[in-house]
């Protein structure tokens, strides 16, 4: 089955069981996939709620149970291994000015050959001329 890369915003929605429509669909025809520095931004604010946007409004209970989930996150969620990626994400930087977030988004979407979904609220005009300029489907979620 093919991938969706998904960034920290969709990842946790899918964790804590509160799927965007749009991602719903998508997820009946494939895996979900992210990246190291989504999971990681996501691991540091369900540890310790100064995420804002992602887990800073949220009570501390349910920031646990959060970081309990991430903590084994299942073998079906995958994450590649930064070696195999960092030299497409140098590349990308380069070309396009990515930061290393947005490169290793664009990175993993296009070596597994996946859209990449982000929460319409956190998207990045690079990222998306990037992904777009390398051929990765680039979708923007409302999580409403």
């Amino acid at each position: 089955m093919s991938h969706v890369v998904v960034d920290d915003h969709l990842l946790r929605d899918v964790l804590a069981d509160r799927i965007p429509r749009a991602l719903t669909r998508t997820l009946r025809t494939r895996n979900l996939a992210t990246t190291n520095l989504y999971y990681h931004r996501l691991c540091r604010s369900a540890t310790t709620g100064s995420g804002g946007a992602l887990t800073g409004a949220w009570p501390r209970t349910e920031r646990r149970a959060l970081a309990r989930l991430l903590m084994s996150l299942p073998d079906d969620i995958r994450v590649l291994p930064i070696r195999t990626i960092s030299f497409t994400m140098a590349e990308l930087a380069e070309d396009h000015g990515l930061s290393a977030l947005g490169a290793e988004a664009v990175a993993a979407a296009s070596i597994l050959d996946a859209p990449l979904y982000v929460w319409d609220g956190d998207q990045e005009p690079r990222t998306r001329a990037a992904a777009i300029a390398s051929g990765v489907r680039y979708v923007t979620v409302d999580r409403t």
